[in-house]
């Protein structure tokens, strides 16, 4: 018994003491992340205004890397795709939502717009 209660004493220091440096590094690693994710949303809307109708997918996606959200749809024939891009936080939370991202159209691999009223074109 003596040994548990020993064993107990020595540990509970560390234990208690342990919680407090993992929430000053997972607050450190956020700020960090905060940070990061507002350049990429800059960049990405940089980029995003600087394309032009008719850039090809494979260079949008070189240009961009790999969308946050995609999606496609087959209508009268035509392939869409919708690629999104997060260009701003709305909740700071960590996540992204598609209501943070810009869509970017493209009809048989060329772009024909980008923002919801492309989107909303689609529907």
């Amino acid at each position: 018994m003596n040994k548990k209660l020993a064993v107990i004493c020595l540990t509970a220091p560390l234990v208690l003491t342990l919680p407090g440096c993992l929430i000053v590094t997972e607050k450190h690693a956020s700020d960090s992340n905060q940070h990061s994710e507002s350049e990429r949303e800059q960049r990405n809307r940089a980029m995003i205004a600087s394309l032009t109708m008719s850039t090809s997918l494979p260079l949008v996606r070189e240009q961009l890397g790999v969308p946050d959200f995609s999606e496609s749809v087959r209508i009268d024939g035509d392939d869409y795709q919708v690629l999104y891009y997060r260009t701003q936080r709305v909740k700071g939370d960590g996540l992204t939502t598609k209501d943070e991202c810009t869509p970017l159209v493209f009809e048989d691999q060329q772009l024909i717009g980008s923002g919801q009223l492309a989107l909303d074109r689609l529907h």
